[in-house]
């Protein structure tokens, strides 16, 4: 998932179940990268636009 190796399986007293449950509610941070920078390449280029307009 682009995490750490032991960034849940590493936390003290935390069960399987709590581990996937973590995994399972965070966004895979490659996957929140890709997201931002797709939405700020859409928003210049609307800027852009824009203002030629």
């Amino acid at each position: 998932m682009g995490l750490d190796q032991g960034w849940v399986t590493a936390v003290p007293g935390l069960s399987r179940t709590a581990q996937l449950k973590a995994l399972g509610n965070g966004v895979i941070p490659t996957q929140a990268e890709a997201a931002l920078r797709l939405l700020l390449t859409r928003a210049t280029t609307d800027q852009a636009r824009q203002v030629a307009a």
